[in-house]
């Protein structure tokens, strides 16, 4: 007798030959890469290149500069308040190299100003190698040193008036001294911005004579001049504002909190607003200065998590330092979000008023 053959029997094949041939039909389609004209991939568009990994920036400078910084050791609320000026710096830069593929920086202008602003956040960080820079900022938290003086006789003397006068309540005294902090910061980028002025004419001077300056370059140095006459002129009236608030106090109905809300909003008063358009600013600047309330929440919250990560570090267990390490990453990129969208909001508000300045004029 032949012996019995092992195997599967027709009827039971029949289902397994089903199964694989479904299989087939259900498998991987071929990349849709080599699809038609009309696929969904062909018409959506490619995605954005990928980052190095610890890449924060697409542009090659910025992310020196951010590699820099984190070696110098700053603070987590100045890294965070960078990373927002970067990012904002990023995009000017690329919408300028748009702008100049079309034509439409012939003078170079707008080139200039992109350099002037990356020369402040230079200086602003202590970026710049020079020895006396100094790293100064007016979004410091409330009360954040407040014994480190400000740089002024004048200030100096018109902070102690107002401390000793009776006429603040703690909560008060804490909002002006962030004015003056906010006035403070603005003298030092105006003095950076001469600065780089002065360079520049040197350098001009230097490589060709006035005789033989171009046009365009005569109007950069103009709008240059004229961008410093605009912040001498705001430096003098905020230092106005902090004489009269100085010796008269708060009174009872002030319109707003923030600096620089108050400062927009005092510049909005005097612009070409109809009265219709400055209410709809108005109600702009109370969502902007919640956003910069909000943002002021996380700084706080992203310093007082740096302090427990770095005692948890000394004591605690690996699970304590991992839980930690996670929920500060997460406030640093929150606050560096919420950064970024107040920094490009006072950008566009104060757009909005130099345009209807300049219109009145």
């Amino acid at each position: 007798m032949a012996p019995r053959r092992l195997g599967v029997s027709v009827p039971m094949a029949l289902p397994l030959l089903l199964l694989l041939l479904l299989l087939l039909l259900l498998g991987p389609r071929p990349a849709a890469s080599h699809g038609g004209k009309y696929s969904r991939e062909k018409n959506e568009p490619p995605p954005p290149a990928s980052r190095e990994p610890g890449e924060e920036f697409r542009m090659e400078k910025l992310n020196q500069l951010w590699e820099k910084a984190r070696r110098l050791h700053l603070s987590p609320v100045k890294l965070a308040e960078l990373h927002a000026d970067l990012k904002i710096q990023e995009r000017d830069e690329l919408n300028w190299k748009k702008l100049k593929v079309e034509g439409l920086d012939e003078d170079g202008e707008k080139e200039a100003k992109l350099v002037r602003n990356l020369n402040v956040i230079l200086a602003r960080y202590g970026l710049d190698g020079r020895k006396d820079a100094q790293v100064v900022h007016s979004n410091a938290l409330a009360g954040d040193a407040q014994d480190d003086g400000l740089g002024d006789p004048r200030l100096e003397k018109l902070w102690h008036k107002a401390k000793t006068s009776g006429k603040f309540s703690t909560e008060e005294l804490d909002k002006l001294w962030r004015e003056f902090l906010h006035h403070k910061d603005k003298v030092h980028e105006y003095n950076v911005l001469l600065d780089t002025l002065s360079r520049t004419e040197e350098a001009y001077n230097n490589a060709i004579s006035p005789v033989d300056m171009s046009h365009s370059k005569g109007d950069i140095l103009y709008s240059k001049h004229s961008e410093l006459k605009e912040k001498l002129r705001s430096i003098n009236q905020g230092l106005d504002r902090l004489r009269k608030v100085s010796h008269q106090g708060y009174g009872p109905a002030a319109e707003f909190e923030e600096p620089r809300v108050i400062e927009l909003w005092d510049l909005a008063q005097t612009a070409n607003f109809t009265e219709k358009e400055l209410e709809s600013f108005r109600e702009e600047l109370k969502h902007f200065e919640a956003k910069i309330e909000k943002h002021s929440h996380y700084q706080k919250q992203l310093e007082m998590s740096h302090e427990k990560l770095k005692h948890v570090e000394r004591v605690g267990d690996q699970e304590h330092v991992s839980r930690n390490r996670e929920k500060y990453a997460l406030l640093e990129e929150k606050t560096k979000e919420l950064g970024y969208k107040v920094k490009k909001h006072l950008q566009d508000l104060s757009s909005r008023v130099s345009r209807a300045r300049h219109n009145e004029l």
